[in-house]
């Protein structure tokens, strides 16, 4: 069975159609980059660049890097535009997409979701926390298997600042920050998100996973296990896409 899945990120959006027998991309993810302002119709226009290229009729499945409540509306914008709180996202991109179901889910939780299923989080019990280190710090945070939704823990404050400002990927590029001094950032930003859940597993996303060798040696003193996501940059696609399947039921 295949559903296509859209990620929207803050530097770029990127979907393909997946195989959701094998939690995969079907074909070669389409990627454009995230418009700036990253204003609800210039994100939908780049949503439809991407379904279009692949000439997608069914139903679409797409993360949202923020808060979303009934799989629809939009409570926070942390990393675009403003106007996007409030905004009907599902009536938004099913009428820019010619009516096709549409399913928004939060992109972090999306990657988990992926995660548990398929990837570094499958058949794992007790609590995991899956980071995605990107633009910003997404969280998704579960208890034996169920998500428990929209948690944004990388607005935890940290050093006086959100988390996110000090220890994203973004930040160690704005700061030009070598592996090992973004690595030390990380780990005290580990160390407060273990503190307050206690996590058995953290399971570590976005693009940094695929480099997970370069910075996760540099991180000591946490009691949770440590990996880097196997779905890496794709988990959020994916996950989109098992979202949108469940709701076509």
């Amino acid at each position: 069975m295949q559903i296509f899945g859209v990620d929207i990120g803050g530097s770029g959006i990127k979907g393909a159609p997946v195989d959701l027998d094998k939690g995969d991309l079907a074909q070669e993810r389409c990627k454009v980059l995230t418009p700036h302002p990253a204003t609800p119709d210039g994100v939908a226009d780049g949503v439809k660049q991407v379904v279009d290229h692949f000439g997608w009729r069914g139903p679409v499945g797409l993360t949202f890097p923020g808060v979303v409540t009934d799989g629809t509306h939009i409570r926070t914008a942390a990393n675009v535009d403003k106007s996007w709180i409030d905004t009907d996202a599902r009536t938004l991109f099913s009428e820019r997409l010619g009516g096709l179901p549409v399913t928004v889910v939060n992109d972090a939780d999306a990657a988990g979701v992926a995660e548990i299923e398929f990837g570094a989080g499958r058949d794992r019990k007790g609590v995991v926390v899956l980071l995605t280190f990107g633009t910003g710090i997404g969280s998704a945070l579960f208890v034996d298997g169920e998500l428990v939704p929209n948690t944004e823990l990388g607005h935890l404050e940290l050093d006086g600042h959100d988390a996110e400002k000090k220890a994203s990927s973004k930040a160690k590029e704005d700061h030009d920050l070598s592996w090992e001094q973004w690595a030390q950032r990380v780990d005290k930003y580990l160390a407060h998100v273990e503190m307050l859940f206690t996590p058995d597993l953290f399971i570590i996303g976005g693009g940094v996973s695929r480099k997970a060798d370069k910075f996760l040696p540099y991180i000591g003193g946490i009691k949770a296990e440590i990996v880097p996501a196997q779905l890496q940059n794709n988990a959020g696609i994916v996950g989109a896409a098992m979202r949108a399947a469940h709701h076509a039921r």
